[in-house]
């Protein structure tokens, strides 16, 4: 029963959390035991077993990581596709002057979903696809931390990704362009702008979901010894990109919260004459906007930190430099976005400076480039199809880079605005600084995913064809841009003389096409009779090239102790160790999926958790959630309420039957003669860790509406207008003492459960509930008994949007409080194991914040105006 007491630990004294025992780190005396034959097979029997990958029909509830990077690397690959017909159907209609070819409304549609596809269902998708995929090699972990997060996020970016990009086979796409700038956007007619908004809302949450996983993988799942500064560079860069993600993508969805409440409800946060202003979405967009040039640009140098030292045969010069660099580069993205406003009337002094800021960001690009260049130089280069598409990216990349000071310079921006300059500038930036990469990632790691090669003389074809057609179709653009041609313009005259550049462009996309094709072919083409590869075919030195040929579902044969960046070149030992299972976790007694979780700076070892295994329910969870995003759209609210309750069940029912399990018991040897806990609660779970990187995401979003709220004040006079009715102050002071005695009486009952007092920490459980039911019905009050009409101005609408915001986070905080006590009551949450209980407090932690700064705005802020 949950509620009896430990009899070690008296009642009133905190039960203490099983910790790490016996030796670490370990000797190499201790490496160098040689283990018995019949044990290593009978160990790898139990990982076989334990790993299996689920077969026939039920091959799609499989969640390893192997699965589920490939399916979403496939799917992003097949949406670029779509896209780039989308690209050659534009480049038809433009190569002669006055064509006829598509139709105004048509052409909008492609171009917008052109934008639209290749940044939201291909660049960062891929991303995440190829982090899924390789990071647990990088790291010599079995999985990922959450492999059903995973899974979760596939399925969900699938179906998006369908509804948003089919939507232009029944005509019905958006057409305001990739950036759905209002009032074009808001007073669009038909669903396209409502496809856009809650379609890739949608795909965000996904991508916010996948970036989760990777942020706690890198910082929580590294091996026992790879302390920070011995992480591989593609983990630093994932760690930076996650990052990114989690708080550039979130302004973004609070602007399509606004957004879609005025296409719905007529909220007019964009509407200059009830008070709002569209600058407000310029704003949030490319708070967003901006770091996603970043957020696709840095991965890519990650494949290329990781090419270039295998071409050179030799560490990487400046590992710290580029680590300082990627960090940089990363930090001063989110302080550039205004530049794509310059044209929109700002003061010469934001002019200034966010010119200057865009100009300094070529200096930590700069210091990676060189540091690559650098590393070559010392090195002795082997040629290989990799490497010849990286270099073909850091040419491309760096014409771009060229073309992107000049339109950081103000002036300059204002002549070439808008023109086809910007597009062939765009072009080389993200075709330089991730597609060539992409690619040349795909051949070097081919072997490591499928354990064979692609071809050579294909790789040479394809790579010429589009790096010729590349620089046919886009180096004219700018020449174009410079004679004055806008971009998004349907056709254009005869006598504008832009019809020969145009052709030429149309000329190079086909022979990028047939380069691209090549490459796919190369890809998917059958390759059963050709021999498997070599285990190490580059010879490179980091921990994935120690994988299993043929393949083996487990991951890694044993978590290994690492001392050194590159294993391969530095430690002989290292892969007899390794195959011999002497490293750690090289069995599986319990038939569980086990990884080791690490101290997040040390690496040193603190549990051995379990994995959840294959299932269903991610796709449930992730069909119901896409009703909820996608049935709006038609107005099918009560359904969509429906998938919202289904999904959250779905929800409540994997988490309830597959994470945070009371253990059969609470250590286990993990080999090398230590033993460490297989349940652990707080800062040390990577559960914690998840709820924290998701709670900061989701207070950027929260951030970013209290940033409208302050733009409206200091752009409108008359926010709020005179004589408006404000929100009750009574309620709104009774709201914030509910949020906080609520998080008061959470923080206290994890204390009490704790100490074993049980029947206590139920008890304040329950008035938590009360608590925040009572500060939900009060917000809900203060905005209603007033009088304060949202359709009317954008300063009741923004007070009314805030309090669903916050309204929604304490209706999941009261669910989280309800899974907590029925977890007490059903034995799932224990005073000793008690994972769940930590996460609802944090989780309510930030909801406290939101609640207090909620009632501020609403309470002392427009009195104070």
């Amino acid at each position: 029963m949950t509620d009896k007491h430990d009899p070690n630990v008296p009642v009133g004294e905190p039960v203490p959390e099983a910790s790490p025992s016996g030796i670490y780190p370990p000797t190499q005396e201790m490496l160098d035991q040689p283990v018995p034959e019949n044990l290593r097979r009978a160990r790898a029997e139990e990982l076989r077993a334990a790993w299996e990958t689920p077969r026939g029909w039920r091959y799609i509830s499989a969640v390893n990581n192997t699965e589920v990077g490939v399916w979403y690397a496939l799917t992003a690959f097949g949406f670029m596709l779509c896209a780039g017909v989308l690209a050659l159907l534009l480049r038809v209609q433009l190569a002669v002057p006055e064509n006829d070819f598509l139709d105004a409304d048509r052409f909008n549609q492609f171009f917008t979903m052109h934008g639209s596809a290749m940044m939201f269902l291909f660049a960062v998708p891929m991303f995440e696809a190829i982090s899924i995929l390789l990071l647990p090699g990088f790291l010599g972990a079995r999985d990922m931390p959450f492999p059903r997060l995973s899974a979760y996020g596939y399925w969900s970016f699938l179906i998006g990704g369908i509804f948003v990009l089919g939507s232009i086979l029944f005509d019905s796409s958006p057409k305001s362009g990739w950036f759905m700038y209002p009032p074009l956007a808001t007073e669009q007619e038909g669903v396209g702008p409502d496809i856009w908004l809650l379609g890739l809302s949608f795909i965000e949450v996904a991508s916010i979901a996948a970036a989760v996983e990777l942020i706690v993988g890198t910082v929580k799942c590294r091996p026992p010894g790879m302390r920070i500064n011995l992480m591989p560079l593609y983990a630093w860069y994932v760690l930076v990109v996650g990052v990114m993600i989690l708080f550039a993508f979130p302004p973004l969805i609070a602007g399509d919260f606004l957004f879609e409440l005025q296409r719905s409800m007529d909220w007019p946060f964009f509407d200059p004459d009830r008070g709002g202003d569209p600058l407000l979405w310029q704003h949030l967009f490319w708070i967003f906007g901006h770091p996603e040039v970043y957020i696709v640009f840095l991965p890519s140098i990650a494949i290329a930190a990781m090419v270039v030292p295998t071409a050179a045969q030799r560490p990487i010069v400046g590992y710290s430099w580029i680590v300082l660099s990627a960090v940089g580069v990363g930090f001063l993205s989110f302080g550039l976005w205004v530049h794509h406003m310059f044209t929109t009337g700002l003061p010469n002094l934001s002019l200034g400076f966010f010119s200057a800021a865009s100009e300094a960001v070529v200096i930590p690009t700069g210091v990676q480039i060189f540091a690559f260049v650098a590393t070559l130089m010392v090195g002795r280069v082997r040629t290989s199809p990799p490497m010849l598409w990286i270099a073909g990216a850091l040419a491309i990349f760096t014409m771009g880079g060229l073309t992107g000071v000049m339109i950081a310079i103000a002036p300059f921006d204002w002549q070439v605005h808008d023109t086809y300059f910007i597009v062939a500038h765009l072009h080389y930036t993200l075709f330089g600084g991730m597609v060539f990469p992409i690619i040349g990632g795909i051949y070097y790691f081919y072997p490591f995913i499928t354990k064979r090669k692609m071809s050579r003389k294909l790789s040479g074809l394809s790579f010429w064809l589009t790096f010729i057609g590349f620089n046919i179709c886009f180096l004219p653009m700018h020449l174009t841009g410079l004679k004055g041609m806008p971009r998004r313009v349907v056709t254009y005259p005869a006598d504008a003389g832009w019809d020969w550049l145009n052709l030429i462009s149309t000329v190079g996309s086909f022979i990028v096409a047939a380069g691209i094709l090549v490459f796919a072919w190369d890809l998917v083409r059958p390759k059963g009779r050709q021999p498997l590869t070599p285990r190490n075919p580059w010879n490179a030195g980091t921990l994935e090239w120690s994988h299993d040929v043929p393949e083996e579902a487990w991951g890694v044969r044993s978590v290994p102790y690492i001392t050194s960046r590159y294993p391969l070149w530095e430690d002989e030992k290292f892969l007899e160790r390794f195959d011999d299972g002497r490293f750690y976790i090289p069995d599986a007694p319990d038939k569980l999926r086990e990884t080791i979780v690490t101290s997040a700076v040390d690496a040193e070892p603190q549990a051995a958790v379990p994995v959840t295994g294959p299932g269903w329910i991610t796709i449930w969870a992730a069909a119901f959630t896409g009703g909820t995003f996608i049935l709006p759209v038609f107005h099918l609210y009560v359904l969509a309420a429906i998938c919202g309750a289904a999904a959250i069940a779905s929800v409540i029912y994997w988490l309830w039957t597959s994470t945070a399990q009371v253990p059969k018991a609470p250590s286990r040897d993990v080999g090398l003669g230590l033993s460490l806990p297989v349940y652990v609660s707080g800062s040390k779970a990577p559960g914690w860790w998840a709820v924290f990187i998701t709670m900061m995401g989701d207070s950027t979003a929260f951030a970013s509406l209290v940033f409208g709220v302050f733009f409206f004040w200091t752009a409108r006079p008359d926010f709020p207008p005179a004589g408006t009715p404000l929100p009750d102050t009574l309620f709104v002071t009774l709201s914030a003492v509910g949020f906080l005695g609520a998080w008061a009486a959470t923080v206290v009952a994890r204390g009490q459960n704790r100490r074993q007092r049980v029947g206590t920490a139920r008890g304040l459980l329950a008035t938590a509930v009360l608590l925040a039911l009572v500060a939900t019905a009060s917000l809900a009050l203060a905005l209603y008994l007033p009088g304060l009409a949202p359709k009317t101005h954008a300063f009741p609408a923004m007070m009314y949007a805030i309090g669903i915001w916050t309204a929604a986070h304490a209706a999941l905080g009261v669910i989280m409080l309800l899974y907590c006590l029925a977890g007490s009551l059903f034995g799932k949450l224990t005073p000793r194991y008690d994972a769940d209980l930590w996460n609802t407090t944090l989780y309510w932690h930030f909801l406290c914040l939101t609640g207090l700064v909620t009632a501020l705005l609403m309470g002392a802020f427009p009195r104070l105006t």
